[in-house]
């Protein structure tokens, strides 16, 4: 999975422009036959502009992505979690291909699998890396990794696979993949349909064990010159950002 860095464009040419960039990164993948799919934030398609004006950018990305790959949404801060979500059922009900990410750490995620399953929704699911008040969102890991393996465990739910749901479960916490491959595993769920999604350098050696374990093991890929921005402001809305960081860096 590629994702472009930046978010929270405010000039129209600029979001225009990160649009024209991701139509040639596609076309690159199709040339290339590679197995890879794009990654979207809506504040860096002009969301803070407009919203309309943000999902005709959307809207020709999607129909711009082959039919057997997912166009995928990137969920960021709360304020903008129900015009994102609003988007995607926008787009979702154009095109089967686009997928969303819903956060773990936030109260409001199970209601929000209670009407994207039925859909058959493609969903990406993450513990959440903003730094939210505890009025909308756990503030202790203990019960963000319970909330996680729960809502994982609807998305792997016989409920959620009649519906064809493709789950996403993109974490490097290797306590939660190893309880849910467990479960996964007593309840019969195959191989296959376990997807596990990782930065690139993160946990790399987890990541070539589950592919040859026999489960989809994906990386994420970002890349641009926004990094150093984006990476002062991970840390900076998040300290415990940094202790996760120093840890894998040591790590790997």
């Amino acid at each position: 999975m590629l994702t472009h860095l930046g978010e929270n464009v405010t000039d129209r040419a600029e979001a225009s422009q990160v649009t024209q960039h991701y139509f040639a990164v596609t076309s690159r993948i199709q040339t290339a036959r590679l197995p890879t799919e794009i990654s979207v934030k809506l504040t860096q398609l002009g969301l803070d502009l407009d919203p309309e004006f943000c999902y005709s950018n959307l809207a020709a990305l999607v129909e711009n992505t082959p039919a057997d790959k997912v166009l995928w949404i990137d969920m960021e801060q709360s304020p903008y979690v129900d015009v994102t979500l609003e988007l995607y059922r926008r787009a979702r009900t154009a095109h089967a291909n686009v997928g969303i990410c819903l956060q773990a750490y936030l109260y409001r995620s199970e209601k929000d699998l209670d009407t994207l399953i039925p859909m058959g929704a493609a969903i990406r699911l993450v513990k959440g890396a903003y730094n939210e008040p505890a009025e909308i969102a756990y503030p202790v890991k203990k019960d963000v990794d319970e909330n996680y393996l729960h809502l994982a465990q609807r998305l792997l739910s016989p409920e959620a696979r009649r519906a064809r749901v493709r789950a996403a479960i993109a974490t490097h916490d290797r306590a939660l993949i190893a309880k849910l491959a467990e479960w996964a595993e007593s309840q019969g769920v195959p191989k296959a349909q376990l997807e596990f999604q990782m930065l690139y350098g993160i946990q790399r050696a987890e990541q070539l064990r589950l592919a040859e374990a026999g489960y989809r093991s994906a990386v994420l890929i970002a890349y641009g010159s926004f990094w150093y921005p984006w990476f002062m402001r991970r840390l900076a809305e998040r300290p415990a950002n940094v202790l996760f960081l120093a840890r894998n860096f040591f790590a790997n």
